[in-house]
Protein backbone atom coordinates (compact mmCIF):
# COMPACT_ATOMS: atom_id res chain seq x y z
CA UNK A 1 0.00 0.00 0.00
CA UNK A 2 1.04 3.70 -0.77
CA UNK A 3 -1.91 5.67 0.69
CA UNK A 4 0.54 8.47 1.55
CA UNK A 5 2.77 9.12 -1.59
CA UNK A 6 3.84 12.79 -1.46
CA UNK A 7 2.03 13.49 1.77
CA UNK A 8 3.67 15.57 4.94
CA UNK A 9 2.30 14.01 8.08
CA UNK A 10 3.33 15.95 11.51
CA UNK A 11 3.47 13.24 14.32
CA UNK A 12 3.66 14.64 18.05
CA UNK A 13 4.89 12.16 20.76
CA UNK A 14 6.92 10.38 18.02
CA UNK A 15 9.43 8.87 19.59
CA UNK A 16 7.54 6.20 21.49
CA UNK A 17 4.41 4.17 22.03
CA UNK A 18 1.37 5.06 19.19
CA UNK A 19 3.14 7.46 17.61
CA UNK A 20 6.34 5.93 17.02
CA UNK A 21 3.94 3.03 16.18
CA UNK A 22 2.18 5.26 13.69
CA UNK A 23 5.35 6.87 12.35
CA UNK A 24 6.48 3.11 11.04
CA UNK A 25 3.43 2.46 9.60
CA UNK A 26 2.77 5.62 7.33
CA UNK A 27 6.06 6.17 6.34
CA UNK A 28 6.22 2.21 5.23
CA UNK A 29 3.19 3.66 3.20
CA UNK A 30 5.47 6.48 1.74
CA UNK A 31 4.56 9.62 3.76
CA UNK A 32 7.08 12.18 4.36
CA UNK A 33 7.14 12.61 8.00
CA UNK A 34 7.90 15.10 10.58
CA UNK A 35 8.46 13.79 13.88
CA UNK A 36 8.34 15.79 17.32
CA UNK A 37 9.69 14.94 20.86
CA UNK A 38 10.60 16.24 24.12
CA UNK A 39 14.45 14.61 23.31
CA UNK A 40 16.39 14.71 20.05
CA UNK A 41 18.15 11.91 20.83
CA UNK A 42 15.24 9.74 21.14
CA UNK A 43 14.05 11.19 18.10
CA UNK A 44 17.02 10.07 16.05
CA UNK A 45 16.50 6.83 17.34
CA UNK A 46 12.71 6.47 16.16
CA UNK A 47 13.72 7.91 12.63
CA UNK A 48 16.84 5.20 12.04
CA UNK A 49 13.66 2.89 13.13
CA UNK A 50 10.94 4.05 10.45
CA UNK A 51 14.15 3.90 7.84
CA UNK A 52 14.52 0.44 8.32
CA UNK A 53 10.91 0.15 6.93
CA UNK A 54 10.69 3.01 4.59
CA UNK A 55 14.11 3.74 3.46
CA UNK A 56 13.20 6.24 1.02
CA UNK A 57 11.26 8.66 3.81
CA UNK A 58 12.19 12.05 4.30
CA UNK A 59 12.27 12.59 7.69
CA UNK A 60 12.44 15.64 9.69
CA UNK A 61 13.21 15.68 13.43
CA UNK A 62 11.58 18.82 15.57
CA UNK A 63 12.22 18.85 19.49
CA UNK A 64 9.74 20.27 21.19
CA UNK A 65 7.42 20.59 24.17
CA UNK A 66 4.02 20.86 23.07
CA UNK A 67 2.78 22.35 25.99
CA UNK A 68 4.73 25.72 24.82
CA UNK A 69 3.26 27.32 22.23
CA UNK A 70 5.87 28.86 20.60
CA UNK A 71 7.61 25.58 20.20
CA UNK A 72 4.74 23.99 18.54
CA UNK A 73 4.42 26.60 16.11
CA UNK A 74 8.35 26.20 15.39
CA UNK A 75 7.57 22.57 14.45
CA UNK A 76 4.55 23.67 12.39
CA UNK A 77 7.02 26.29 10.66
CA UNK A 78 9.63 23.78 10.22
CA UNK A 79 7.48 21.44 8.31
CA UNK A 80 6.57 23.80 6.09
CA UNK A 81 9.28 25.89 5.88
CA UNK A 82 10.59 21.96 4.65
CA UNK A 83 7.62 20.74 2.82
CA UNK A 84 5.90 23.22 2.16
CA UNK A 85 2.57 21.98 3.18
CA UNK A 86 0.84 19.82 5.81
CA UNK A 87 -1.46 16.82 4.66
CA UNK A 88 -2.19 15.16 7.80
CA UNK A 89 -1.54 15.82 11.41
CA UNK A 90 -1.29 13.11 14.50
CA UNK A 91 -1.73 15.38 17.49
CA UNK A 92 -0.74 12.58 19.83
CA UNK A 93 1.69 13.42 22.31
CA UNK A 94 0.25 13.09 25.82
CA UNK A 95 0.78 12.03 29.26
CA UNK A 96 -0.79 10.40 32.51
CA UNK A 97 0.30 12.36 35.40
CA UNK A 98 0.11 10.37 39.06
CA UNK A 99 -2.46 8.57 40.25
CA UNK A 100 -4.74 9.92 42.98
CA UNK A 101 -8.46 10.90 44.67
CA UNK A 102 -9.13 13.73 43.12
CA UNK A 103 -8.66 15.84 46.75
CA UNK A 104 -5.14 14.59 46.79
CA UNK A 105 -4.17 15.08 43.13
CA UNK A 106 -2.94 18.29 43.59
CA UNK A 107 -3.20 21.63 41.93
CA UNK A 108 0.43 21.19 40.26
CA UNK A 109 0.13 18.28 39.01
CA UNK A 110 -3.71 18.74 37.63
CA UNK A 111 -2.00 21.73 36.04
CA UNK A 112 1.35 20.33 34.36
CA UNK A 113 -1.03 17.14 33.07
CA UNK A 114 -3.36 19.59 31.64
CA UNK A 115 -0.73 21.60 29.92
CA UNK A 116 0.59 18.88 27.80
CA UNK A 117 -2.84 16.95 27.06
CA UNK A 118 -4.97 19.89 26.03
CA UNK A 119 -3.21 23.18 25.65
CA UNK A 120 -1.17 21.27 23.90
CA UNK A 121 -3.34 19.44 21.54
CA UNK A 122 -5.17 23.13 21.60
CA UNK A 123 -2.34 24.75 20.09
CA UNK A 124 -0.94 22.04 17.69
CA UNK A 125 -4.39 22.16 16.47
CA UNK A 126 -4.30 26.44 16.15
CA UNK A 127 -0.83 26.09 14.18
CA UNK A 128 -1.36 23.44 11.82
CA UNK A 129 -5.42 24.36 11.31
CA UNK A 130 -4.53 27.70 9.42
CA UNK A 131 -1.86 25.92 7.46
CA UNK A 132 -4.62 23.56 6.26
CA UNK A 133 -7.30 25.90 5.96
CA UNK A 134 -5.49 28.59 3.67
CA UNK A 135 -4.45 24.96 1.23
CA UNK A 136 -8.18 24.13 1.38
CA UNK A 137 -7.50 20.20 2.94
CA UNK A 138 -5.78 18.10 5.65
CA UNK A 139 -6.87 15.69 7.72
CA UNK A 140 -5.96 15.89 11.84
CA UNK A 141 -6.57 13.54 14.52
CA UNK A 142 -6.49 14.19 17.94
CA UNK A 143 -5.38 10.96 20.61
CA UNK A 144 -7.59 10.84 23.13
CA UNK A 145 -8.83 8.22 25.29
CA UNK A 146 -11.03 5.65 26.68
CA UNK A 147 -10.62 8.32 29.72
CA UNK A 148 -12.10 11.19 27.65
CA UNK A 149 -15.17 9.15 27.05
CA UNK A 150 -15.77 7.56 30.28
CA UNK A 151 -14.70 8.14 33.86
CA UNK A 152 -11.21 5.33 34.89
CA UNK A 153 -10.86 6.09 38.73
CA UNK A 154 -7.68 8.48 39.99
CA UNK A 155 -6.79 10.10 36.90
CA UNK A 156 -8.52 13.68 37.56
CA UNK A 157 -6.32 15.50 35.08
CA UNK A 158 -5.71 12.87 32.62
CA UNK A 159 -9.91 12.14 32.52
CA UNK A 160 -10.42 15.92 32.53
CA UNK A 161 -7.53 16.51 29.78
CA UNK A 162 -9.28 13.55 27.42
CA UNK A 163 -12.75 14.78 28.04
CA UNK A 164 -11.26 18.57 26.41
CA UNK A 165 -9.74 16.77 23.81
CA UNK A 166 -12.76 15.24 22.89
CA UNK A 167 -14.86 18.55 22.91
CA UNK A 168 -12.07 20.25 20.88
CA UNK A 169 -12.33 17.62 17.95
CA UNK A 170 -16.03 17.95 17.63
CA UNK A 171 -15.95 21.71 18.44
CA UNK A 172 -13.46 22.13 15.88
CA UNK A 173 -14.63 19.54 13.16
CA UNK A 174 -17.67 21.65 12.81
CA UNK A 175 -15.81 24.62 11.97
CA UNK A 176 -13.15 23.14 9.45
CA UNK A 177 -15.25 21.05 7.17
CA UNK A 178 -16.20 23.54 5.24
CA UNK A 179 -12.33 24.46 4.51
CA UNK A 180 -12.16 20.18 3.15
CA UNK A 181 -10.58 19.91 6.58
CA UNK A 182 -11.39 16.57 8.44
CA UNK A 183 -10.64 16.40 12.06
CA UNK A 184 -11.34 13.41 13.97
CA UNK A 185 -10.04 11.74 17.66
CA UNK A 186 -9.09 8.07 18.46
CA UNK A 187 -10.14 6.64 22.33
CA UNK A 188 -7.32 4.05 22.82
CA UNK A 189 -8.15 1.85 26.01
CA UNK A 190 -5.12 -0.60 27.39
CA UNK A 191 -3.10 -1.06 25.02
CA UNK A 192 0.96 -2.04 25.86
CA UNK A 193 2.91 1.28 25.58
CA UNK A 194 5.35 2.45 28.02
CA UNK A 195 3.01 4.59 29.42
CA UNK A 196 0.37 2.33 30.15
CA UNK A 197 3.28 0.09 31.96
CA UNK A 198 4.37 2.75 34.08
CA UNK A 199 0.30 3.23 35.06
CA UNK A 200 0.40 -0.52 36.10
CA UNK A 201 3.82 0.29 38.19
CA UNK A 202 1.88 2.98 40.15
CA UNK A 203 -0.69 0.50 40.71
CA UNK A 204 0.90 -2.27 41.80
CA UNK A 205 4.96 -1.58 42.04
CA UNK A 206 5.68 -5.53 42.88
CA UNK A 207 3.51 -7.53 40.61
CA UNK A 208 2.59 -4.88 38.20
CA UNK A 209 1.87 -7.80 35.20
CA UNK A 210 -0.37 -9.46 37.42
CA UNK A 211 -2.49 -6.31 38.33
CA UNK A 212 -2.36 -5.89 34.24
CA UNK A 213 -4.18 -9.13 33.71
CA UNK A 214 -6.52 -7.97 36.19
CA UNK A 215 -7.68 -4.96 34.62
CA UNK A 216 -8.02 -6.40 30.63
CA UNK A 217 -9.90 -9.50 32.50
CA UNK A 218 -12.65 -7.38 31.82
CA UNK A 219 -12.45 -6.67 27.96
CA UNK A 220 -13.92 -8.52 25.92
CA UNK A 221 -10.70 -9.79 24.37
CA UNK A 222 -8.80 -10.71 27.91
CA UNK A 223 -5.60 -8.94 26.69
CA UNK A 224 -3.84 -5.46 25.84
CA UNK A 225 -3.95 -3.76 22.38
CA UNK A 226 -1.13 -3.97 20.47
CA UNK A 227 0.23 -0.36 19.58
CA UNK A 228 -0.01 -1.91 15.63
CA UNK A 229 -3.57 -2.01 16.18
CA UNK A 230 -3.87 1.78 16.84
CA UNK A 231 -1.03 2.61 13.82
CA UNK A 232 -3.49 1.11 11.19
CA UNK A 233 -6.32 2.96 12.52
CA UNK A 234 -4.38 5.94 12.55
CA UNK A 235 -2.95 5.22 8.95
CA UNK A 236 -6.99 4.91 7.61
CA UNK A 237 -7.90 8.15 9.09
CA UNK A 238 -4.83 10.56 8.06
CA UNK A 239 -4.60 8.39 4.69
CA UNK A 240 -7.83 10.51 2.93
CA UNK A 241 -9.72 7.39 2.63
CA UNK A 242 -12.46 8.67 4.78
CA UNK A 243 -12.85 12.20 3.89
CA UNK A 244 -16.56 12.89 4.90
CA UNK A 245 -15.72 11.27 8.78
CA UNK A 246 -15.44 14.17 10.66
CA UNK A 247 -15.91 15.01 14.28
CA UNK A 248 -15.88 11.08 15.02
CA UNK A 249 -14.11 9.43 18.19
CA UNK A 250 -13.43 6.06 17.56
CA UNK A 251 -12.62 3.56 20.47
CA UNK A 252 -10.08 0.99 20.02
CA UNK A 253 -10.49 -1.18 23.32
CA UNK A 254 -11.84 -3.94 22.22
CA UNK A 255 -15.29 -3.77 22.89
CA UNK A 256 -14.56 -2.89 26.59
CA UNK A 257 -16.49 0.57 26.14
CA UNK A 258 -19.43 -0.67 24.82
CA UNK A 259 -20.32 -3.24 27.67
CA UNK A 260 -22.81 -2.22 30.55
Amino acid sequence: MARFTDKVVIITGAASGLGLESAVRIGSEGANLVLVDLKEDALEAAKELVLETAPEAKILTVAADVSDEAQVQKYVDATVNEFGKIDGFFNNAGIEGRQNLTEDFGADEFSKVLSVNLNGVFYGMAAVLKVMREQGYGSVLNCASVGGIRGVGNQSAYSASKHGVVGLTRNSAVEYGQYGITINAIAPGAIMTAMVEASLKQMDPENWEEAGMQFVSVNPFKRFGKPEEVASVVAFFLSGEAPFVNGTVLPIDGGQSAKY
